[in-house]
Formats: structure tokens, C-alpha cells, sequence
């Protein structure tokens, strides 16, 4: 959420200039969303790589002769995703909001 925040108050300009020539807070506030979930799917994925490559190391470890053998579904995985999604939902809808707020006179002279 802080770095949604942060986006928001380094692009006050953009989204005064998009609000000015006609965008509606719907369309600021699905920028964005979207932008919030696409970020948060990225590391979902990127999380799920390491964790998988990870457990591919751990299952060519034999501890004491017997071996572990790592089991990585594909249900874990979507969950996982879905999850990373869930939560960039959640914690991008007050900063989505915050943009979509903005008064367009008031985010142009916003420096």
C-alpha cells in the first residue's frame, strides 16, 4: 500500500491532467487497481519461481541416507497467486481511491 501511495502522490499530475481532458474517477480508480494487482501477481509469481527452485534444492539434500522429497501442486500454486492478487486488491482500493479523489485544478498545481 505505501508504494500505491507513493505512486498516487508522484503522479498527482497525471491524473489532474487525465481528470481535466475527461477521465472519470472509475477510470483513476481502475489504473490503479489494475496496476495494484499486476504488481502484486509479478511477485506471486516471482515468489512462487523461488519457492519452487528452492524445493527442487532441498529434495537433491539426503539427511542421514533417506532423502526429501519436495511436492509442489499445482493447487499451492494458483493459491499462492490468487492470494498475491487478493492482496494487491485489498491494499490498493484506499490508494485507487485517494487518486480517483483528487480535484483536477487542485493535482495540476500540485508540484
Amino acid at each position: 500500500m505505501n508504494i500505491m501511495l507513493t505512486t498516487v502522490t508522484e503522479r498527482t499530475h497525471e491524473i489532474g491532467l487525465r481528470k481535466a481532458i475527461g477521465a472519470r474517477r472509475r477510470d483513476i480508480m481502475m489504473q490503479f487497481l489494475v496496476e495494484s494487482i499486476v504488481l502484486n501477481f509479478l511477485g506471486g509469481v516471482i515468489g512462487v519461481a523461488v519457492g519452487w527452485s528452492i524445493a527442487r534444492l532441498m529434495g537433491r539434500v539426503s539427511l542421514g541416507g533417506s532423502a526429501i522429497t519436495p511436492v509442489v501442486s499445482l493447487d499451492s500454486i494458483l493459491l499462492a497467486t490468487l492470494f498475491s492478487m487478493a492482496i494487491g486488491l485489498f491494499f490498493g482500493i484506499y490508494p485507487a481511491t485517494r487518486a480517483a479523489r483528487l480535484q483536477p485544478v487542485e493535482a495540476l498545481r500540485y508540484e
